[in-house]
C-alpha cells in the first residue's frame, strides 16, 4: 500500500482536465493555487495552502498559447521555490520549443534549450515529460529528465482494435526510431515517407519507401501541428494501394487548417492523446479518437516520489 505523506500536485491553466484525472488515479486532491492574471496580462501565482517540506508537482503543457503557458508555469516553480518546497517537479506532457532543437540555418536561436535553462533557474528540481521531439533535450537539462513513451497507451489500442495487415509507417526520417520501436512490438513491417519541407510548417511527400499494397497502415508521429504531413501521407499511402490510414500522435497540436485537414482527408481514424487540452470542435470529430495518458503520468509520478523506476514502466 502506497502512502503520500509529504506530496502535493498543482495545476496551472493549461490542461486541468488532465491534471484532475491524474490525480484522481493517484486518490489524491488536488493542490490548491490561484493562478490567474493582473490587467495588464501579468502572471499572477498565490500557493493556498503549506508546502514547507513538500514533494511538489506542477502539471502544465506548453502548448497554445504557448508563452503564455509557458510564463505560468515558471511563476508557479518561483512560487513553489519561495514557499520553501523540498522538491519541485515540472510535470510538462507538452514541451514546447522542442522542434527547435538545433541551429537549422545561421542566426537562429536554440529555444528549446532556452526553455530548458528558464526552468532549471525557476527552481525546478526535476522535469517529467511525455513523447520529447527529440530525445537529446534531455541533455539541455543539469537536473534530472524522466521522459515518458505513449506507446503503451496505444499500443493497448491498435491489438484492440486493429490486427491483421499491419504496417507502421513513418513520416519522415526523424520518425523512424520511434516507428521501428512500435513494429518491434507489434511484430509487423516498418515502410516510410520521404517527405521533404521547403519551409516550417509545409511539406511535400515525395515516396513511399517499403510495401503497403493492400495493409492497415498505422502512421506514428509524436505532434501533428498544422496536419500538413499527415494529410498528403495518407493521400501518398492511399495511391500506394494501403488499404485503411490510421494515424497515431501523442501531441495534438491541431492549429491553423489542421482540423479541417483531417476532417477532409481518407484517414480511418486518428488516435491522440489528452496531452494538450483540445477544443470541443477536436472532441466532437468523428475522425479523431483521444486517449488519456493521466494514468501512465500519474503511476510515474508515484514512482519518483517513492523514488521507484520510472524506466520499467516501459520494459
Amino acid at each position: 500500500m502506497y502512502s503520500y505523506k509529504n506530496i502535493k500536485i498543482f495545476s496551472g491553466n493549461a490542461n486541468p482536465e488532465l491534471a484532475k484525472s491524474i490525480v484522481h488515479f493517484l486518490e489524491l486532491p488536488m493542490g490548491e493555487a490561484l493562478v490567474t492574471r493582473f490587467s495588464d496580462g501579468e502572471v499572477w501565482v498565490e500557493i493556498k495552502e503549506n508546502v514547507r517540506g513538500m514533494d511538489t508537482f506542477v502539471l502544465q503543457p506548453t502548448s497554445n498559447p504557448a508563452n503564455e503557458n509557458l510564463m505560468e508555469l515558471l511563476v508557479m516553480i518561483d512560487a513553489l521555490k519561495r514557499s520553501s518546497a523540498d522538491r519541485i517537479t515540472a510535470v510538462v506532457p507538452y514541451y514546447g520549443y522542442a522542434r527547435q532543437d538545433r541551429k537549422v540555418a545561421p542566426r537562429t536561436p536554440i529555444s528549446a534549450k532556452l526553455v530548458a535553462d528558464l526552468l532549471t533557474a525557476a527552481g525546478a528540481n526535476r522535469v517529467l515529460s511525455l513523447d520529447m521531439h527529440a530525445g537529446q533535450i534531455q541533455g539541455f537539462f543539469n537536473i534530472p529528465v524522466d521522459n515518458l513513451f505513449a506507446m503503451p497507451v496505444f499500443l493497448k489500442y491498435i491489438e484492440d482494435q486493429l490486427k491483421d495487415d499491419l504496417v507502421v509507417v513513418a513520416p519522415d526520417a526523424g520518425a523512424a526510431e520511434r516507428s521501428r520501436a512500435y513494429a518491434k512490438r507489434l511484430s509487423c513491417p516498418l515502410a516510410m515517407i520521404d517527405k521533404r519541407r521547403t519551409r516550417p510548417n509545409v511539406s511535400e511527400v515525395m515516396n513511399v519507401i517499403g510495401e503497403v499494397t493492400d495493409k492497415r497502415v498505422i502512421i506514428i508521429d509524436d505532434i501533428v501541428d498544422t496536419a500538413g504531413t499527415m494529410a498528403q501521407a495518407v493521400e501518398a499511402l492511399l495511391n500506394n494501394g494501403a488499404k485503411e490510414v490510421y494515424g497515431v500522435c501523442t501531441h495534438a497540436v491541431l492549429s491553423g487548417p489542421a482540423l479541417e485537414r483531417i476532417n477532409k482527408s481518407k484517414i480511418k481514424k486518428l488516435v491522440i492523446t489528452d496531452s494538450i487540452r483540445q477544443e470541443e470542435a477536436v472532441r466532437k470529430s468523428s475522425k479523431i479518437e483521444i486517449l488519456s495518458v493521466a494514468n501512465l503520468l500519474g503511476e510515474a509520478i508515484r514512482r519518483i516520489y517513492h523514488s521507484d523506476s520510472v524506466s520499467s514502466l516501459f520494459v
